[in-house]
């Protein structure tokens, strides 16, 4: 027999007023927690009652009013609501069958679960390690850098954090939670897992400072981390959370360093040497996603972590869930209800265009495809010509880079107009092939260096439908030489 009393949790944004809705109509706890990673079915409304889990997709005030009632009323029962689920564990979210959601939840399992500012909800499921430094070494020290924002990115962390620790200098760390959807749900919906996978490496490097970095744009996210960087109990050294721009160069190592720094225009820093070397105010210093944190933490008190935190996004409901990396991206496509697609960008914003998603995805096997790792997979709808997406890509990356080194500045420009050229029947393989070359290996930075991958994939997967552009046909009607050529005038040819 289950004797626990009732607990509403209202998961998401919109969440408060609906838990004050709840609260006026019943003495049942009502919980407002952070978003599960489904923003599309949210606020989310879970009722725990009796051992099962009652969802409530997309609820309304009107919802909470007639559940809270139904609660203290002995005769009344709930509905069966939009999903519902037997579930005895209380520290982990109970896994509905609605699309975006997965049993995998490892670094994510308390994601719409817990009080993302209440340290005590934190320490009742998981609580709080002071892990030794030579423990958190052993346990997380080959831990896969997560992110383009990580300085060890598909690399273990473990010789980063020595070579900091053995220098001369203060080191510093920077938790970089700007910009990757991943990074912003683990902010905002379960900020101090991030923040203990933080302490540890504090603790190993006997850091100074630490430095929580996010984007101005993400509110929340400033906002949750602020309070539970605030109630962190006994942080091991000074820690801060530092705004930047939104810009989505400014999650780049460097850049985010030049950020916290205080600096107004942010370029790329020349490496050698990197930020393990001369990094914040020219101490030695660490930079990782709250990604990598977050598995930093799951590792130490003995969780699965060979997952990966995946977002499935562009012409699809946004949803970021977590995958186990022996699956495929297929299966993370189909979870998020994507049936029909002309492809998917697999990475992030400069990730691999690819049809066939029967890839793993570890870093590994994503490289040996030339698709990226970020985490982000973004669906090129069935009615999305591949050309014009590659085309708005690099023209994204023509006016978004640092301007720092040439190859990235003049290659992406450069590239941009050759995909222009295309609609003038003008498709040249050799010249864009070599620029790609170039920029891949010359950029100062991961910006520079993955911006070529969109196109070099797209022509490799969708090389038939590149040609029938230069033949003036559009497979997918979309194009028209007109509206493609003249979204940005052409720069003369020398």
């Amino acid at each position: 027999m289950h004797t626990e009393r009732p607990v509403v949790r209202v998961a998401g944004h919109g969440a408060e007023q609906i838990a004050a809705t709840a609260r006026d109509q019943t003495d049942v706890p009502v919980v407002e927690v952070g978003s599960t990673g489904s923003p599309a079915i949210e606020p989310l409304l879970i009722v725990m009652n009796e051992g099962r889990a009652v969802f409530y997709t997309n609820a309304t005030t009107r919802d909470a009013r007639t559940i809270a009632v139904a609660l203290g009323d002995a005769s009344n029962s709930l509905s069966d609501g939009d999903a519902s689920v037997t579930h005895a564990d209380s520290t982990r979210f109970p896994v509905p069958d609605l699309d975006g959601f997965r049993d995998d939840r490892s670094v994510l399992a308390r994601c719409g679960w817990v009080d993302p500012t209440v340290p005590e909800s934190y320490a009742e499921t998981v609580g709080f390690s002071d892990a030794s430094p030579e423990s958190v070494l052993d346990a997380a020290g080959d831990t896969l850098g997560r992110g383009w924002g990580d300085w060890s990115a598909d690399e273990p962390v473990g010789p980063l954090w020595e070579g900091v620790r053995d220098r001369d200098g203060d080191p510093a760390i920077v938790l970089n939670a700007h910009g990757n959807p991943g990074d912003v749900l683990l902010a905002e919906s379960d900020p101090f897992s991030v923040l203990e996978g933080a302490a540890h490496v504090a603790r190993v490097v006997d850091a100074a400072r630490v430095f929580v970095y996010v984007s101005e744009d993400d509110e929340t996210a400033r906002q949750t981390l602020e309070t539970a960087v605030s109630a962190y109990p006994d942080f091991p050294t000074d820690i801060a959370v530092v705004p930047g721009p939104t810009a989505y160069r400014s999650a780049e190592p460097t850049m985010a360093i030049e950020a916290v720094e205080g600096n107004h225009r942010l370029e790329a820093r020349l490496r050698p040497p990197g930020p393990d070397v001369e990094g914040v105010f020219g101490e030695p210093t660490v930079v990782h996603t709250a990604r990598t944190f977050a598995h930093v933490a799951a590792a130490v008190r003995g969780d699965e972590s060979a997952t990966r935190v995946i977002t499935v996004a562009g012409d699809a409901d946004e949803m970021t869930f977590e995958v186990p990396e022996t699956s495929s991206i297929g299966d993370a496509v189909t979870a998020a209800g994507v049936t029909e697609y002309t492809g998917v960008l697999v990475g992030g914003r400069f990730g691999g265009l690819t049809r066939d998603l029967d890839v793993t995805p570890d870093p590994d096997a994503l490289a040996e495809r030339d698709l990226g790792t970020d985490g982000v997979l973004e669906v090129v709808g069935p009615d999305r010509c591949p050309v014009a997406f590659v085309g708005k890509r690099t023209q994204f990356a023509a006016d978004a880079n640092c301007g720092r080194c040439v190859p990235c500045r003049e290659g992406s420009t450069q590239l941009s107009e050759l995909l222009r050229d295309i609609y003038d029947g003008d498709l040249d393989h050799a010249k864009i092939e070599e620029l790609l070359r170039v920029m891949e290996s010359t950029s100062i930075c991961t910006f520079g260096q993955h911006a070529p991958r969109p196109v070099r994939t797209g022509l490799s997967e969708f090389g038939d439908v590149f040609e029938a552009h230069a033949n003036g046909e559009c497979p997918a009607g979309q194009c028209s030489t007109t509206t493609e050529t003249e979204t940005k005038p052409k720069r003369a040819k020398p």
